[in-house]
């Protein structure tokens, strides 16, 4: 009695135990991994957490600041040897002496003090924290939409490389069949029941689906890269014992599971349209900014200072308080350039509003096409893969008793292999087409994780079918 075969599906990508099965990878870790390492995602988060960063630097026209001042002065000047004393509250009558006066000794100075400065009105500073958050609502926004479209490019190679390895499948039964097929017409040729032609066709015909074989297996190591690169995996390779499903859904669940959007279907806010929109404020508060530049300030500030011989900050401590106005009607052709440049971004950013608003709507009446495209074609495909089985069964049998020629049997054969191919693009076509569907209606494609569920073990019946019809041949 066999063993029954024990398959490990990790939601991740965990460490395997020395001599462990193979790993499958499913969609749901796929989409993990992604999340965290994938480069695009990387690179979005990167920058909008750079521009979340920018968000703060126009607070300094707003709030208060705090700075501590010390310093030493050694000086011989009239002037500022007197001033000296007097900060230093060291002032005799002796000091008003002409001679001394004139001709003060040096003096030395610690000048220490505390600034506070407080920012009252400054238009041009609330415009430009307005745009710098706005900025990084937009940045945000185009991260989550990366983010989102990742998870797409995640499905498309996943089921890439999963498609890549069924398709190997199939050819490797196809091969298995052909094989059998030269087989049988050798053995009837020597016993001259066919032409010796009939055994040269029916090798012809094997060695064009060996080459087509070679070509899938490659496919295989080529679709696995691509999907661990689309991970972010280092140097684009899976870890060591990690496996895609073997096949894809079957049909019956990708139907569960994708279903048909009709015109009623109301989209949700997208975030590609959401950082359009945000870019478009932070563009038009960003033109108040710089028109704001032109209005009078108003700042305040206070300052505790001490002088002493000694150290810093000691002696008595003195105070002075104020609040300065300043206007500037005319500050010169930078702040004229200033505004006529954030004008025109505002233009170019109404413009890619728009435009993000009419190509979300495209994107959707697109979508909605090429899913039911999709469907339609999976229909076909599943009743022409079936039928194709089913014609190159018969042939099968009218060939063994010598009713159809091998080139009937060959084309029957070529005819089951293309169509078994076919249906499975079928499906991969309608998965990445419901995945593009969800993405365009402002949804999750993770949504589509569903497929995980008792629909990544099953056989193909196609390939079933090719592996029945190599056995029979071969009896």
């Amino acid at each position: 009695m066999a063993l029954p075969r024990i398959v490990l599906v990790l939601t991740g990508f965990g460490a395997l135990a020395p001599g462990a099965a193979r790993a499958q990878l499913t969609l749901a870790g796929a989409m993990r991994q992604a999340d965290r390492s994938a480069y695009a995602n990387r690179i979005a988060a990167g920058n909008a957490r750079a521009q979340s960063a920018q968000a703060i630097a126009p607070l300094q026209g707003i709030l208060p600041a705090v700075h501590l001042e010390t310093g030493y002065v050694r000086t011989t000047d009239p002037i500022a040897a007197f001033g000296t004393r007097l900060r230093q509250r060291s002032i005799t009558q002796a000091d008003f002496d002409p001679q001394r006066l004139n001709f003060p000794a040096a003096i030395g100075n610690y000048q220490s003090g505390v600034v506070l400065e407080q920012p009252l009105v400054n238009a041009d500073a609330w415009a430009g924290v307005r745009a710098a958050r706005r900025g990084a609502d937009a940045s945000r926004e185009s991260a989550t939409w990366t983010r989102l479209s990742t998870r797409v490019d995640v499905l498309r190679a996943y089921y890439g490389a999963v498609l890549a390895g069924e398709r190997a499948a199939t050819l490797t039964a196809a091969a298995r069949a052909a094989r059998a097929h030269v087989t049988q017409a050798e053995a009837m040729a020597r016993q001259g029941m066919v032409t010796r032609s009939d055994a040269l066709l029916a090798s012809v015909r094997a060695g064009d689906i060996d080459a087509q074989l070679a070509e899938a297996q490659g496919a295989v190591t080529t679709a696995r890269q691509q999907l661990a690169t689309v991970l972010g995996l280092p140097g684009g390779q899976f870890p060591p014992g990690m496996d895609a499903p073997g096949t894809l859904p079957s049909a019956d669940r990708i139907r569960a599971v994708v279903a048909m959007d009709t015109s009623t279907t109301a989209a949700l806010p997208r975030a590609d349209v959401q950082a359009a929109a945000q870019g478009l404020a932070a563009a038009r508060a960003d033109a108040a900014r710089a028109r704001a530049a032109y209005l009078p300030r108003l700042n305040s500030f206070a300052r505790f200072d001490w002088n002493a011989p000694s150290h810093p900050y000691a002696g008595d401590r003195s105070w002075t308080v104020g609040v300065m106005a300043s206007w500037s009607p005319l500050g010169g052709a930078s702040e004229l350039s200033d505004v006529r440049v954030t004008a025109g971004r505002a233009e170019a950013a109404r413009a890619q509003a728009d435009a993000a608003q009419a190509n979300a709507a495209l994107d959707v009446a697109q979508t909605r096409t090429a899913l039911a495209v999709a469907l339609t074609r999976l229909d076909i495909a599943e009743r022409s893969a079936a039928q194709s089985a089913e014609a190159h069964r018969i042939v099968t049998r009218k060939y063994a008793g010598g009713l159809a020629t091998v080139a009937e049997l060959l084309d029957a054969q070529a005819a089951e292999v293309q169509s078994a191919l076919a249906l499975s693009q079928a499906r991969y076509d309608a998965i990445v087409a419901d995945a593009e569907r969800r993405r365009a209606l402002g949804g999750d494609p993770a949504t589509l994780t569903a497929l995980d569920v008792a629909g990544t073990t099953a056989t193909a019946s196609s390939t079933d079918s090719l592996h029945a019809q190599a056995t029979a041949d071969a009896r």
